[in-house]
């Protein structure tokens, strides 16, 4: 089951690495519509399932703390970080916000059964350490000016991470939830998109289909595998491979032709990838924790 669950939330991460390449494609859409738009879309597969199995609808009755949990983590991170892009260099406040994995890591040391190992935290450092090459490749400039920024960055870290975390808590309840937590965020979305935003519909049917996509796997499908990845999974080996997402992305991006190959992509696959190896040293050699354990 722990390894069923951590490989359904590395299909999450990889999920998400599509982000950056479906968005180029989706046109001038501005965020909080696109928001809206995405989250409706990534609700559907699970409104689908309500109406094939309409006893499963039971399933969203849960306490107020399960609700707040899951709405506050899937819009408050997507508020923060816009907030955060519009007061902050994109690069800085995406890599202050990229700290949640690290977050994740050593905050599991407060779950029910967890043990922080100095391999986990090792892993997610070097993780950090691909993520800063990828991200920082036109430069790092922190300036006091965009304080605000990064205030709201560094919120978002924390809010995704206390949110993965919190889910954790939750084993219990259904990812069917989820589909209730991407209504909601649609919701939301539309209302900041009706105060803070002028209306851009897509223009071609290629950025139709980008939406859609992005509805459906990335703003969709990879919620519910996260969901079910960081209740069932090891935590601490999904925290440390979601440095792999911007990685991936840029790779993406890179075979796309929206993004030059360069040297950065080498190193920090060799530190992402040798971060999650090291993360995931129980998982990858069981055996040997058993003969240890035995002597």
């Amino acid at each position: 089951m722990k390894i069923r669950g951590t490989l359904i939330g590395f299909l999450a991460i990889l999920m998400w690495s599509l982000l950056a390449s479906m968005t180029a494609a989706s046109g001038q859409v501005p965020p909080f519509q696109m928001n809206a738009m995405t989250f409706a879309i990534g609700s559907l597969p699970g409104l689908v399932l309500f109406i094939l199995k309409p006893h499963r609808i039971a399933l969203l009755k849960q306490p107020p703390k399960v609700w707040i949990t899951g709405i506050g983590g899937l819009f408050g991170y997507h508020f923060l970080y816009f907030t955060a892009l519009r007061n902050a260099p994109a690069v800085e406040a995406g890599l202050i916000a990229y700290l949640w994995p690290l977050f994740i890591v050593v905050g599991s040391s407060l779950l029910p059964g967890e043990r922080l190992r100095w391999y986990h935290i090792a892993g997610a450092i070097l993780g950090l350490c691909g993520t800063v090459i990828i991200i920082s490749r036109a430069g790092l400039s922190f300036d006091d000016a965009y304080v605000v920024g990064y205030g709201a960055a560094l919120l978002c870290a924390f809010t995704w991470s206390g949110y993965s975390l919190l889910t954790r808590r939750f084993e219990r309840v259904s990812t069917d939830v989820v589909t209730g937590f991407c209504l909601a965020t649609s919701l939301l979305s539309f209302v900041c998109h009706l105060g803070l935003e002028t209306t851009v519909w897509p223009t071609s049917e290629s950025e139709w289909m980008a939406i859609v996509g992005l509805g459906l796997l990335p703003v969709g499908a990879a919620f519910y595998a996260w969901d079910y990845g960081v209740k069932t999974g090891d935590i601490q080996v999904i925290g440390a491979a979601s440095y792999a997402a911007p990685l991936l992305s840029t790779m993406i991006l890179v075979i796309l032709g929206f993004a030059e190959p360069s040297w950065r992509i080498v190193a920090a696959c060799i530190l992402i990838t040798g971060g999650a190896v090291l993360a995931a040293k129980d998982m990858l050699l069981p055996a040997r924790k058993s003969v240890a354990a035995v002597e």
